[in-house]
């Protein structure tokens, strides 16, 4: 089944690619790997999906809006790609949660994408998942990706 397929049956329709709101790039090819820049947790596409985990947002929630950061993603590496069918796999996700010191739960929050990542393209990637004191907007989540792509 084509990633396209599996999307359908998801139902999950892509965003554009999102455009960066400051100096940098949406992302950077170097020979068939592909670097994401950081992308935030947005209601729907929309506002900044704000809050703290540990304090404002239940860890499901977290999950949540990891898992709409990587639908967020996967538009922007469509456009990187030029077809999410040249996308031999994932490579690494890098998952910022903004968190309470005392929160510890940033790699559950993280397995809202990283599953989300592992159905599409049928296996699992290099991962790493941290707290943060504050993500720009005031986001919950940002996650950065790298992908291998097909010659």
């Amino acid at each position: 089944m084509s990633i396209h397929e599996k999307l359908a049956s998801l139902r999950i329709e892509l965003p554009a690619a999102t455009r960066p709101a400051a100096a940098f790039a949406p992302f950077v090819r170097s020979g068939d790997l592909v670097f994401l820049s950081g992308h935030i947790a947005r209601r729907d596409g929309g506002v900044p999906w704000v809050g703290q985990l540990g304090a404002d947002l239940s860890t499901a929630e977290g999950a949540a809006a990891a898992r709409a950061v990587a639908v967020d993603l996967l538009g922007t590496l469509a456009a990187a790609a030029g077809d999410l069918d040249r996308v031999l796999r994932i490579v690494k996700l890098l998952v910022l949660v903004n968190s309470t010191p005392s929160f510890t739960e940033q790699h559950l929050v993280a397995n809202g994408a990283s599953e989300l990542l592992i159905e599409l393209f049928g296996e699992p990637h290099a991962r790493s998942a941290f707290g943060a004191a504050q993500i720009p907007l005031g986001s919950c989540v940002e996650i950065e990706l790298i992908a291998q792509l097909r010659a």
